[in-house]
């Protein structure tokens, strides 16, 4: 019992100066990519595929989205290639049409969209989204080896970006997904084409 008690306070004091010591290591910090110089083009078509869920119902289909500076065009078809509703918006505002035959009238595409894609995010921001060019505002939270955007925060949304159309810093995103609360929607983009 003797030799117990004599080796308990040596043990302490030798843990006690191995925290000591790795308490003054110095850490060495993982490298971090630096930021891809990334900015969003005026003008653009997508196509993909895209699942929408607002935690109750949740609908999946194909996407064909036209963007310029002067107008967006949303199409939104069924998986069975069915156009289900087209949003357009213009500088006059927004019209919706399904394919019941339903006509939707609003001042903004903002007040349209969650009829159309399921969701209520800011299309005022949806461009630099789908490019991973968020604005100042944003937060980028993570970045890929390559310097590009893998998860941002932004106007209450998370912004995840798990896969890119290539390697290159520039390369736009290949999968999308957006959350925010109990609303999903993920958009895995199968063509870009780029308008000068």
């Amino acid at each position: 019992m003797r030799t117990i008690a004599m080796r308990r306070p040596a043990l302490f004091a030798l843990l006690g100066a191995v925290a000591l010591l790795s308490g003054c290591a110095t850490q060495t910090p993982l490298p971090t990519a630096s930021a891809a110089a990334r900015s969003a083009h005026a003008a653009f078509v997508l196509e993909g595929r895209l699942s929408a869920s607002d935690g109750e119902q949740a609908a999946s289909g194909r996407l064909e989205w036209r963007h310029d500076d002067q107008q967006d065009e949303w199409t939104v078809f069924s998986p069975l290639g069915q156009v289900v509703a087209r949003l357009t918006r213009t500088a006059s505002g927004a019209v919706l049409h399904t394919a019941h035959g339903e006509r939707y009238q609003a001042a903004s595409a903002s007040e349209l969209l969650p009829r159309a894609l399921g969701i209520d995010a800011p299309v005022e921001r949806l461009s630099g989204w789908v490019q991973a060019a968020p604005d100042a505002q944003a937060q980028v939270r993570q970045r890929d080896a390559a310097g590009r955007p893998t998860l941002v925060i932004d106007a209450g949304w998370r912004i995840e970006y798990p896969a890119y159309a290539s390697d290159e810093a520039h390369a736009p995103p290949q999968r999308i997904d957006l959350s925010r609360g109990n609303a999903r929607l993920r958009l895995i983009i199968d063509q870009w084409t780029f308008i000068p």
